[in-house]
C-alpha cells in the first residue's frame, strides 16, 4: 500500500535521463499556468503491474513563447496538494487503509517529506521539434521536451517527446513519460529494504499544462 505504474504494454513514453543541464533561456513573451486548468496525473504500483495508486498534484508556472513556439518553462507542482485518488483504493484489501492514509504516507519522511521538501520542479533545458518517425504514446506529440525535474534535493535532465500547442493567447504542453523514481532516491526506507523492493521503481506522469497571457 504504498508508492503506487502501468504493465508495461505501455502507456507512456520512455525518458532519457542526464545530469543537470543549463536553462533554456526566456525568450518572447510569457504565458502564466491556468493551475485550475493545469495538473499531473501520477500512477504508481506493486512489483508486475499490481495494485495501480493514482492521483494528482497541482501545477503552476510560466512557459515562453517566441514567434509561436515554446522556448522555455519552469513547472512547479505542491506536493501538498497531491490526492490519491480513492478508486485506486479498496480499503478492503489494505486493512481499512484509505486513500487519505496514503496521502499522508506519501507526504511523510517515508517519501516525498513535504515538510522538508513541499515542491518538485521542473525547468525546460531545450525544445526542439519530434525527429520524423518517432512513435509517441502522446496523442499529436510534435516536440522533444529536455528538462531539469528536480525532486527533494536531486536534479536529473529527463527528455521525453510532448505534444505542444500555441495560440496567440495560449500554450499548452500535454506528455506521458514514465521516470524511475530511485534515479531520484525516492525510496521507501532504506536501500534493500523488503517494503520498498515490493513498490515498482517505475511511475507515470501525465503532463497537462495549459497557460495563457
Amino acid at each position: 500500500f504504498l508508492f503506487a505504474v502501468s504493465c508495461k504494454e505501455s502507456k507512456t513514453d520512455n525518458v532519457t535521463t542526464s545530469t543537470e543541464q543549463t536553462a533554456a533561456e526566456h525568450k518572447g513573451e510569457v504565458f502564466t499556468v491556468n493551475a485550475d486548468n493545469s495538473n499531473v496525473i501520477w500512477t504508481a504500483t506493486h512489483k508486475g503491474g499490481l495494485n495501480p495508486r493514482f492521483g494528482t498534484t497541482k501545477t503552476t508556472g510560466t512557459l515562453s513563447v517566441e514567434d509561436g513556439n515554446l522556448t522555455s518553462g519552469v513547472l512547479t507542482s505542491d506536493i501538498n496538494t497531491l490526492t490519491t485518488n480513492p478508486k485506486s483504493v479498496d480499503p478492503a484489501a489494505t486493512d481499512g487503509k484509505t486513500s487519505a492514509d496514503l496521502d499522508m504516507h506519501l507526504k511523510s519522511a517515508d517519501f516525498f517529506d513535504v515538510a522538508k521538501y513541499p515542491t518538485v520542479k521542473f525547468e525546460i533545458t531545450k525544445v526542439a521539434d519530434l525527429a520524423p518517425g518517432t512513435e509517441s504514446k502522446t496523442e499529436g506529440a510534435n516536440k522533444t521536451i529536455s528538462g531539469n525535474l528536480t525532486i527533494k534535493d536531486k536534479t536529473v535532465n529527463v527528455t521525453f517527446p510532448a505534444k505542444v500547442e500555441v495560440t496567440d493567447n495560449e500554450a499548452s504542453l500535454m506528455a506521458k513519460f514514465t521516470i524511475n523514481r530511485k534515479d531520484w532516491g525516492l525510496a521507501y526506507g532504506t536501500e534493500g529494504d523488503a517494503k520498498d523492493w515490493m513498490i515498482s521503481p517505475d511511475v507515470d506522469l501525465e503532463l497537462h499544462i495549459v497557460a495563457a497571457k
